[in-house]
């Protein structure tokens, strides 16, 4: 039965060329919801705005490095560099901020969450992260048991997207999710810390964040469970049992014009566990980068346009498809599942690379299955020796990559046009839940590709506006087997210099 529901719904939910998934018919920007969540009544900490790793290359974070002491001034540092605000943008009036990661259209419905026990300068308990004063608000102290270590959870609110999107909203939120999963591994990459992913289900981590709390949330949005990760700690287990609780969640939107009830159905069919892995760690990839890599985070940013013109160097795309590939990154040292999602490259303008459409599986098992999804006149000619790029047509991809990115401007002037393409109908046969971590891994790899691409002077967008069964029409796909969930871009940015920029933090 969910596993009827998400096939269902994620059919529902494509774009079309001749019509779009079901959206609100007007936007009213004055009404758009809260950008950020207040928690009235609760303790507010101010957390330090230093970055203590601030002189680590880009080049260096793969190092491995003595951890940081746990304490209130080093997790400053932490949050900043993966869920903090990174600067303001203005421009007629208008303001907006920017954070450490992309989200759908800045509406950034991810909310992060810290259990902290033992952590030096701050007292035990669980706090909602606020990043617009880069503080903690305390909501619930009084733990039983004596334990040291520090657990962040993510929680997503599903409006702050459908308000915008309407029904493709879940889909969304999950890549937020995996964009925001990665920022969290390269922060704790530099700060020596590491990860790993609990594996509680929906309801467990639901009363881990207090948000199984239902008269705290009367009258407000809901947040949605996500996950839990746990920073360098053995099989300490997780305080989810706490004396006090105080606070009250702000609303978000007082007067929401349209309802999307098939987001909440959609969300109680994928809730679960994430996946368990046994898989060993593989040591991540050195790469020769003196760029300061919180400067790479800080100045992190989605392009809104390119040049059209500009070529990428090889040595730039082939160390983007290499941080893609296990020891690639520090995510996939966390996130050390077998690969899922898989890119097809839109290639326009790259340094000894034919414009065309290619294609690399992130794992062996995965070649021969694309290969038999995938159109049968296609070439599948290796074009790399060390990496498993496979060239299916050699032809000018701009007018393609335009058309399928709802004719965005953006998939044509990039020099990379990126299609994630994820093993879909066994995945979900065999956990309704996989809907969502499918759509994490493609916004890890989003969120991978845009900082790989920002350390070396280019810049990435994500492109969640495509017709899905276009691009599997030129895949060649006949059925769900595999489908495609993500675009992305890479390319040289055009700035737009009425639009000013100003200090996350004054």
């Amino acid at each position: 039965m969910k596993q009827s529901l998400v096939r269902a719904y994620h059919a529902r939910t494509k774009h079309a060329l001749d019509r779009y998934a079901a959206g609100p018919g007007t936007l009213d920007w004055d009404a758009q919801p809260k950008v950020f969540r207040e928690w009235d009544g609760t303790q507010q900490t101010l957390l330090p705005k230093e970055i203590a790793v601030y002189d680590i290359s880009w080049g260096d974070m793969a190092q491995a490095r003595q951890a940081l002491p746990l304490n209130v001034d080093n997790l400053g540092s932490l949050l900043r560099l993966c869920v903090g605000l990174t600067a303001w943008k203005e421009y007629g009036g208008a303001r907006w901020s920017l954070r450490a990661h992309p989200s759908s259209g800045n509406l950034h419905p991810t909310e992060t969450w810290l259990i902290a026990t033992g952590v030096a300068g701050l007292e035990d308990g669980l706090y909602h992260y606020q990043p617009l004063h880069h503080a903690l608000a305390r909501r619930a102290w009084g733990h039983s048991t004596q334990t040291t270590g520090l657990w962040m959870g993510l929680s997503s609110i599903h409006w702050r997207e459908a308000w915008k999107y309407g029904e493709r909203a879940f889909r969304y939120c999950q890549l937020d999710t995996g964009h925001v999963f990665a920022a969290i591994c390269y922060a704790a990459a530099l700060h020596g810390w590491r990860l790993r992913l609990l594996n509680l289900d929906s309801a467990e981590i639901a009363h881990c964040l207090g948000l199984d709390r239902a008269d705290d949330f009367a009258g407000v949005e809901g947040e949605e469970p996500e996950v839990v990760m746990a920073f360098d700690l053995a099989e300490v287990a997780v305080p989810d049992s706490w004396q006090h609780w105080a606070g009250k969640p702000s609303l978000l939107d007082a007067h929401p014009l349209y309802q999307w009830p098939i987001i909440e159905e959609i969300a109680m069919a994928t809730r679960g566990s994430p996946p368990r892995s046994d898989a060993p760690n593989l040591p991540v990839q050195t790469v020769q980068n003196d760029i300061r890599a919180a400067q790479v985070i800080l100045k992190r940013r989605s392009a809104q346009a390119f040049d059209g013109y500009s070529v990428m160097p090889n040595a730039v795309f082939r160390q983007i498809l290499r941080s893609l590939l296990p020891g690639g990154s520090p995510v996939w040292a966390l996130w050390s599942l077998p690969a899922r999602v898989h890119p097809v490259l839109l290639v326009h303008r790259v340094e000894g690379v034919a414009s065309g459409l290619y294609v690399m599986p992130r794992n062996e098992s995965a070649q021969a299955a694309l290969q038999s999804a995938f159109r049968n006149t296609f070439d599948w000619q290796s074009v790399d020796p060390d990496l498993s790029l496979y060239q299916l047509v050699a032809a000018s991809a701009g007018k393609t990559a335009r058309t399928l990115s709802c004719h965005q401007e953006i998939a044509s002037a990039c020099a990379v046009t990126f299609m994630m393409v994820a093993e879909f109908a066994a995945s979900v046969a065999h956990n309704s839940a996989a809907y969502r971590h499918l759509h994490w891994e493609a916004g890890m790899l989003g969120q991978v590709i845009t900082l790989e691409a920002e350390a070396t002077g280019w810049r990435g967008t994500g492109i969640g506006c495509f017709f899905d069964d276009a691009d599997h029409e030129l895949l060649g796909l006949r059925d769900d087997q595999f489908q495609v969930i993500y675009h992305y871009a890479v390319g040289m940015a055009l700035d737009d210099p009425r639009i000013s920029t100003l200090p996350a933090y004054e």
